[in-house]
């Protein structure tokens, strides 16, 4: 498995709508699985293909955390078929725009349609965390950051800040 490099904010890669899989085959596999192993060092719960500039709607999640045994997920064209009314307020972060977390308001539950890694056509019923890490994830896909939901003011002045911190070259593709 090989570790990708992972995009960081702002950059205009990260705000393309992402292409759909025809098929599954053992390329992708293997790149599913460097997604996730990409994930786990940075470390993150959540991966999507754009943000290692990859055009296609793939996308990881893990809930576990700590010292709980890994509960991967790989979703291959994954679509929300329903989301609940009841909203969940939560912090969230990305890999994208490290070291910086806002609140954002998503529904508390969703039913996703997914292929898995078997060619299978799936669905998935999610809430809480698990949930909001899924539809954070999906909005990559569409080309949306989680800070696209949360004031023009705080979005402007993380992607100011993260401007400025490329041009220093501190930080880069991680």
């Amino acid at each position: 498995m090989a570790r990708l490099d992972i995009i960081i904010a702002p950059d205009s890669r990260l705000k393309k709508k992402c292409e759909p899989i025809e098929k599954v085959d053992a390329h992708l596999v293997k790149f599913i699985d460097d997604m996730l192993q990409t994930m786990y060092s940075a470390p993150g719960v959540g991966l999507s293909a754009p943000q290692v500039g990859v055009h296609k709607r793939i996308i990881v999640v893990d809930p576990a955390r700590g010292d709980k045994k890994p509960q991967p997920y790989k979703l291959i064209n994954p679509e929300i078929v329903w989301a609940s009314k009841t909203e969940i307020m939560q912090e969230e972060g990305c890999l994208s725009l490290p070291s910086f977390y806002e609140n954002v308001l998503r529904p508390d539950s969703v039913k996703v349609r997914y292929i898995d890694v078997d060619n299978n056509t799936c669905e998935l019923a999610a809430d809480g965390p698990l949930s909001v890490m899924i539809q954070h994830e999906i909005d990559h896909l569409d080309g949306l950051l989680f800070v696209d939901h949360v004031t023009k003011l705080k979005r402007n002045m993380i992607l100011r800040k993260l401007k400025k911190i490329k041009k220093q070259k501190v930080i880069g593709s991680v």
